[in-house]
């Protein structure tokens, strides 16, 4: 089937699942395949919970005339999801980077929210498959949409422009995550600036933040870009977006200017300078789309972090900063130095294992363990095979993972104590939290 008649398919059931235990009554289901799973077989098992059609790539699961044959299921959910895209009139903004993609979207979200409708990435479906399924739920009245954008390897962040076609994009940042995958620092950069060059082959918009390394030599020459970074002393000549902290403890407050040269101001629930430059991203592109900077100073003090990204949690007279939906070097790095600088009591860490770090694996994980020997911490806790030799190095407490670390933690008495909980999203340290206290966000 082309493409053209799976989405006038797709407009009169635009409901789309790709897991048959979600199926909803009229959706279209698509039968992806896995390394453990094939679609396929499912395919049945959609249609008699209710969907409208399935669309597989195996012509042995066609079972009745609901079940739609294409050559590769996966290649037909992209380009129905390109076909969709380029039915919408809406600027797309492409987010990627090493760290703080998700809470620089949701930041930018709130900000152009304020004044437009908006869409952007839900959760974090960020990958292959996550961006069709973003792109096919954007509404054709939409604003604007930001679009977030994942990568493990070169290629990929290419083929996801490709897709989705932003107008506008930025890179949050390069750093040490996903090595394996890219085979280097080096290959991080080449990857993630594949945005630019298609923005730059396409003559969109980059916005650049200039207190992120490397991001400014990226940029293909005479490429359309906005530049913005953090001032310290106003000047109203430049022609960079202008912001500058007041304090960045506990959490963030923000002056920017509007075009008469008058200061607004924000205090925003999220803390550390890391978080800082999310926060700036999210001013300059409220500024560049026009957003009134009321509303903008409005937006950021109204944003609430959730889903373990940097969440201070408190229970009693112990504070806990959770930042344990992911973990790569750069951003623990960041976290640690944030929190050595905080002016609180008896601080304790807590870091899991880094993932997808290939051959940098045991070089960075001691790196990180020496970082958090230096600052004096009461107590660092290490936990994940990962970080067993580093452990025993910086003489910390190791454990091989959250399940015994977890029977060590239910025995301490941790009042008054400032515990940072850091780590990759497969070790759950969130979990330590369910160990029977009651806990709210600060």
């Amino acid at each position: 089937m082309d493409t053209g008649t799976l989405y006038r398919i797709f407009e009169a059931h635009p409901a789309i699942c790709t897991d048959s235990r979600k199926v909803q009554p009229g959706s279209l289901f698509f039968a992806l395949k896995g390394e453990n799973f094939d679609g396929n077989r499912f395919a049945k098992q959609a249609l008699e919970k209710g969907a409208a059609f399935a669309i597989i790539d195996d012509p042995d699961y066609a079972t009745s005339n609901k079940c739609i044959l294409v050559d590769d299921v996966l290649s037909s959910l992209q380009q129905l999801a390109n076909h969709h895209r380029r039915q919408l009139q809406s600027p797309i903004l492409a987010i990627t980077g090493s760290n703080g993609k998700t809470t620089t979207k949701e930041l930018i979200n709130q900000v152009l929210g304020s004044h437009y409708r908006t869409f952007a990435t839900p959760g974090n479906l960020n990958n292959h498959i996550g961006v069709p399924l973003t792109l096919l739920v954007i509404p054709k009245d939409a604003e604007i949409a930001i679009v977030e954008m994942g990568a493990n390897h070169l290629g990929e962040i290419a083929a996801l422009c490709e897709m989705a076609q932003p107008t506008h994009g930025l890179i949050t940042n390069i750093g040490r995550a996903h090595l394996e995958g890219f085979g280097g620092p080096e290959g991080v950069k080449k990857g993630k600036s594949e945005l630019y060059r298609y923005l730059a082959a396409h003559n969109g918009v980059a916005f650049v933040n200039r207190d992120e390394d490397h991001l400014k030599d990226l940029l293909a020459p005479d490429q359309r870009a906005v530049f913005y970074r953090r001032a310290e002393v106003f000047d109203p000549a430049s022609l960079d977006f202008q912001v500058k902290p007041d304090k960045t403890e506990p959490n963030i407050e923000i002056t920017f200017w509007d075009d008469c040269e008058r200061p607004h101001s924000a205090k925003c629930l999220l803390s550390g300078i890391h978080n800082f430059q999310n926060v700036m991203t999210a001013v300059a592109i409220g500024q560049y789309f026009k957003v009134p900077e009321p509303e903008i100073a409005e937006a950021i003090a109204s944003y609430v972090p959730r889903n373990m990204r940097s969440q201070w949690i408190k229970n009693g007279k112990t504070e806990i900063l959770l930042d344990a939906y992911n973990a790569n070097p750069t951003s623990v790095s960041k976290t640690l130095e944030y929190f050595a600088g905080l002016n609180k009591p008896r601080k304790i860490v807590i870091l899991g294992a880094m993932k997808e770090l290939g051959d940098y694996s045991a070089e960075e994980h001691r790196r990180i363990a020496r970082q958090a020997k230096e600052p004096g911490f009461e107590k660092i806790i290490l936990v994940g095979k990962e970080f067993e030799e580093a452990a025993n190095e910086v003489q910390a407490l190791h454990f091989d993972d959250t399940k015994t670390l977890s029977a060590w933690y239910r025995q301490q008495d941790l009042s008054g104590c400032t515990l940072l909980i850091k780590g990759s999203r497969s070790m759950h340290l969130e979990t330590l939290l369910n160990n029977g206290f009651d806990h709210a966000q600060q």
